[in-house]
């Protein structure tokens, strides 16, 4: 079972990625690892001297079956900010489009911080829990570690339906910290799920996410998802993720359908 860093190792876009059962859930490809190698062959593109990641945006359209393909183009390179857009292909077609913003620090008298403190203690306060036990559970669950924290668990028919967990890549070493944080960020399930009573389909369509500050390599995850909204087959939800300094590190938004 190849983790993070092996399957990423000698990654080539042109040659394209074909993704062990593993790191899959259902009949795609795990959301999060779609988005972390589709960063991956952006930044291939990246002119030089073009700073951090600072903002992305994916849809996923289709399912990232088979072997996936990445077609990526500088939209446009400015003085400190480059736009990357990235085309995910399967055997199926078209699977996600992403646009990755980056950008250089510069000078600015104005800075402030509001971000919320993490809702939860140090992650050794905590037992593991071992999900990918659970019928429910994605086979690419297995290639972290968790540890619940607060909220609901999925399937548990919640009133408030909100996840809190400390995850960990079973092996990320070495691997860029921006692309290790997007292949960790998405893999909770979506928070609509600890409404639900019985297993059914949910799917995100899309996903929104901002970049707080300069990244470190970090062990363990903080991740806190929470939908702010249901009706109609749709859910909005917030999400973020700290890391185990307290450093809230990215900020999202998905949108996702719901089958129950």
């Amino acid at each position: 079972m190849a983790g993070l860093r092996q399957l990423l190792a000698g990654f080539d876009p042109d040659a394209g990625l074909s993704l062990p059962d593993d790191w899959c859930q259902g009949r795609t490809a795990y959301g999060g690892l779609t988005a972390a190698t589709a960063l991956l062959a952006a930044l291939r593109v990246l002119p030089a001297g073009q700073g951090t990641l600072r903002s992305a945006q994916l849809a996923f359209v289709g399912p990232a079956d088979g072997r996936l393909r990445y077609s990526a183009s500088t939209l446009r390179s400015g003085k400190s900010v480059s736009s990357i857009g990235v085309d995910v292909a399967g055997d199926s077609g078209m699977a996600a489009r992403a646009l990755f913003v980056f950008g250089q620090e510069r000078s600015s008298t104005i800075a402030h911080d509001f971000s919320p403190p993490p809702p939860a203690s140090s992650h050794d306060r905590y037992p593991m829990v071992d999900l990918a036990a659970m019928p429910f559970a994605p086979a690419f669950i297995r290639h972290f570690q968790l540890r619940p924290a607060a909220g609901a668990m999925p399937l548990s028919g919640a009133d408030t339906p909100e996840m809190v967990m400390w995850l960990a890549h079973a092996d990320a070493a070495g691997v860029d910290p921006a692309v290790a944080l997007l292949a960790v960020a998405d893999a909770l399930p979506p928070a609509a799920f600890t409404a639900y009573t019985r297993p059914a389909p949910i799917s995100t369509i899309t996903w929104s996410l901002d970049l707080l500050g300069p990244l470190q390599p970090t062990q363990w995850y903080l991740l806190r998802s929470a939908s702010v909204h249901a009706a109609d087959g749709y859910s909005v939800q917030s999400m973020q993720v700290w890391d185990e300094c307290g450093r809230l590190l990215l900020r999202g938004r998905q949108c996702v359908a719901v089958f129950a």
